[in-house]
């Protein structure tokens, strides 16, 4: 059972097995291709490739990431309470002090990334700093720490690369079998299982990939909102910016599908509904199930 404790050491083996079966699928995919066309070529390939991207996967996320956010990282004196706060929270929570980057976005919202504490990275919008007052801030501030603390910013930030290299892949494997030719054993029974079974593969990959994404971060909002509570000593904090966050309609002219699920609250404004179906799909979850239980907790 996950608790507030052993969360970190299941997320360091739940990243590792991430990568692994990341490599086997594209070795699978590889060796699909390659016994379609009926050359050795394409596993090779593949080997390479997800040999590589499994190792930038771990090095470079976190540069991918803020790459993809446009944000930069600031100095101490370009924002001193902020930094403060960072400051305080760190060493009641008994971690190295990150680095902080700002987002150029009016949307209230934050995440952390890296792959150690060593190299982590807290991460704010403009809106963020301009819309709460202190008190939500820190509540904010304690639940991205509390991702680092966790390690949970190591999975979900090598989710991000994991699944968009999937989702690419598949889409070119798609392309291959559409419009490849292969040699004339193609017609056989053989060689139409392996085509049908790429075609399986390519086309619920990316779905798979999607669902683990969602699943990993939902998981995961939860226990951060906790272990930031306890931080602070203070729920309400919290429990307040998640309402001026969600309530806030301004969109984020940089949310992706691949980013979402890293920020404290989805950067999709309006656009997540409350039926089964759709919260399949949600990034977070539904922010009055996050109130009910911050607002349910009793610091001693």
């Amino acid at each position: 059972m996950a608790t507030l404790y052993n969360q970190a050491d299941s997320n360091i083996r739940k990243t590792w097995f991430l990568i692994s079966g990341f490599l086997v699928f594209i070795i699978l995919l590889g060796w699909l291709v390659s016994n379609y066309f009926h050359s050795p070529i394409f596993l090779y390939m593949a080997v390479v490739f997800s040999i590589l991207s499994s190792f930038s996967s771990y090095w470079f996320s976190d540069k991918i990431v803020l790459s993809m956010t446009h944000s930069q990282p600031i100095k101490e004196e370009d924002n001193r309470e902020l930094f403060h706060i960072v400051e305080n929270l760190c060493i009641a929570e008994g971690i190295p002090m990150p680095k902080i980057f700002i987002m150029p976005e009016a949307q209230p919202n934050a995440f952390a990334t890296g792959r150690d504490y060593q190299h982590a990275v807290v991460v704010v919008t403009i809106g963020l700093l301009q819309k709460l007052n202190k008190s939500e801030l820190e509540g904010v501030i304690a639940h991205e720490l509390s991702h680092i603390k966790n390690k949970d910013m190591l999975l979900q930030t090598v989710v991000v690369v994991l699944a968009g290299i999937v989702a690419m892949l598949s889409n070119i494997f798609l392309r291959i079998s559409y419009f490849g030719r292969g040699s004339s054993d193609d017609n056989s029974r053989a060689g139409a299982l392996l085509a049908l079974l790429g075609l399986v593969a390519a086309i619920l990959a990316p779905i798979a990939a999607t669902l683990i994404q969602l699943a990993i971060s939902r998981k995961r909002e939860f226990l951060a909102d906790a272990s930031g509570a306890l931080l602070t000593r203070y729920p309400e904090g919290l429990a307040s910016a998640l309402e001026k966050i969600s309530a806030d309609a301004t969109p984020m002219r940089a949310a992706s599908n691949s980013t979402a699920h890293l920020f404290i609250s989805s950067p999709f404004k309006g656009k997540q509904g409350a039926s089964w179906l759709i919260k399949i799909f949600m990034t977070h979850p539904p922010v009055e199930e996050r109130l009910a239980a911050l607002r349910g907790m009793e610091i001693k």
